[in-house]
């Protein structure tokens, strides 16, 4: 009965072993995330490490103050209207190799608030954004809802 117990501990502690390195991943961000600033668009690239095997899904969410211009029908341009934007962008199914990925994503324009001008006949329009923040959130595997690396970056 010892030998029978002091077998099954030992078959225990060696699929246990076996099973650790599954949960050894430490997602990180490899050297510096660089970001670059499009005008109403925001890019970042950079590396990942630590993620096992499996691919991964990258997004990129930024905030930051519209500057919004108004046209009249005449086409005349009232300037000075500001407005606070969200945008997003994704880069997916990212390829892991030895645990490593890199990542280049960019976000989508921003629309312009219907409600940025005196009334409908005028058009609105982004002509720049003043990012102020950026956060990057890393999904594994590719698809899911697993978060497994977020960080938020300021200039």
């Amino acid at each position: 009965m010892y030998r029978l117990f002091k077998v099954t501990l030992m078959l225990v502690i060696l699929c246990s072993l076996m099973v650790t390195p599954v949960f050894a991943a430490n997602p990180h961000f490899v050297g510096n995330v660089t970001f670059r600033d499009n005008g109403t668009t925001v890019s970042a690239s950079g590396s990942i490490g630590g993620l096992g095997n499996q691919n991964i899904d990258v997004i990129l969410t930024a905030q930051g103050t519209a500057t919004v211009i108004c046209t009249n029908p005449g086409g005349n341009v009232a300037p000075g209207q500001t407005s606070n934007v969200q945008v997003t962008g994704s880069d997916t199914d990212i390829q892991v190799k030895n645990g490593r990925a890199n990542f280049n994503v960019t976000t989508l324009a921003p629309t312009a608030p219907t409600n940025a001008c005196p009334n409908q006949k005028w058009t609105a329009s982004i002509t720049n954004v003043d990012f102020t923040s950026a956060t990057l959130t890393v999904f594994q595997p590719s698809g899911s809802t697993n978060v497994v690396l977020q960080q938020t970056f300021t200039p």
